[in-house]
């Protein structure tokens, strides 16, 4: 088997099937198995997907496990050479396996593989990204990262002036479409649990690189990404656990010493984009915005009653309402 395609499912029943048709719906030049965690769906996605694509593989998880323990399902059970992690919103375009495992099998000295990610609209979505560091969020909470494209040394984690039609290395891939050879990832134990949403794939990229190996981009793959599907659904909840996790990863890759810093650029970059959407508020007569700004500030209250330390090495934080973003009394996690 040269390729496993792991797709997790939540609630995906709307999109999950235009994914599955255009993977089923062509001819591969390699055998490869498609595997679907379903992490505890009630909207009819595992039956939809057992009636519909009998040659998915359907792993009930009965509960939300998050994306990289959700994942993880998955990838226990590939047996492929490769595995490739794959969202449900996306189409995959015609070609693109069989064009990307030539492309890895030139590559031994590469263990994870990036491709080309476009919008619905046909742009290009940038899904390869230099690592986070402090100083490229302190970039991106000015807005000063969008002068990168002139000015090199302001960059934040896109790579600026690139649109993605040539090979190159580069840190990370996105989680929509990822593909590492098996052997490494059962080496790395797959994506690390303590994610439960966001910073699992960077984590996960950044331990392939640091075990010695490369992570290459080909544009000869293409894959349609919708995006946003699920954050949509739960705004506040997913941003708050955006920070979880941002914390999480610079306590491991940076240590503890990085916290304060991290806290701090956090603090400017929600207030930075409070501020413009009050000011866009002022121009535009959006209800949107509303919402928009209500929450940010859930967001900043989150972050300004965090102990980033304590949080990482307890789990205590506070606890926001997810419907109003108000502020709730502090639990153990």
């Amino acid at each position: 088997m040269r390729l496993s395609v792991v797709i997790i499912c939540w609630n995906d029943r709307k999109v999950i099937g235009d994914c599955l048709k255009s993977i089923c719906g062509q001819r591969h030049k390699i055998d490869l198995e498609v595997l679907v965690p379903d992490n505890g769906s009630t909207d009819g996605s595992v039956e939809f997907i057992r009636e519909h694509y009998p040659q998915a593989r359907v792993l009930e998880n009965k509960a939300n496990l998050g994306f990289g323990k959700g994942n993880n399902v998955g990838i226990r059970a590939a047996v492929g050479e490769y595995v490739l992690i794959l969202n449900p919103d996306t189409i995959v375009h015609a070609g693109a396996f069989d064009a990307w495992i030539e492309f890895a099998d030139r590559h031994p000295e590469a263990g994870a593989f990036g491709c080309r990610v476009l919008n619905p609209d046909g742009s290009f979505q940038h899904p390869a990204q230099q690592f986070p560091t402090v100083k490229r969020y302190w970039r991106e909470a000015f807005f000063l990262h969008r002068l990168g494209r002139w000015l090199p040394f302001l960059q934040g984690q896109d790579y600026a002036k690139w649109d993605g039609l040539n090979e190159r290395e580069i840190d990370q891939q996105s989680g929509c479409c990822v593909m590492f050879r098996n052997e490494l990832l059962r080496k790395l134990g797959g994506f690390d649990e303590r994610f439960f949403y966001h910073f699992e794939e960077t984590d996960l990229c950044k331990r392939v690189w640091d075990a010695g190996y490369k992570i290459l981009y080909t544009p000869d793959p293409v894959v349609t990404h919708l995006g946003g599907t699920s954050v949509s659904r739960f705004p506040i909840r997913f941003n708050v656990e955006r920070l979880r996790n941002r914390y999480r990863y610079f306590e491991k890759h940076f240590g503890r010493e990085s916290l304060a810093d991290m806290k701090r650029v956090i603090t400017v970059h929600f207030r930075m984009r409070r501020l413009a959407y009050r000011l866009r508020g002022w121009l535009i007569k959006d209800p949107a915005l509303a919402g928009r700004q209500a929450m940010y500030q859930a967001v900043l209250e989150w972050n300004r009653h965090v102990d980033p330390v304590r949080f990482v090495e307890t789990g205590e934080e506070p606890r926001i309402d997810e419907q109003t973003g108000r502020l709730l009394p502090a639990v153990q996690g």
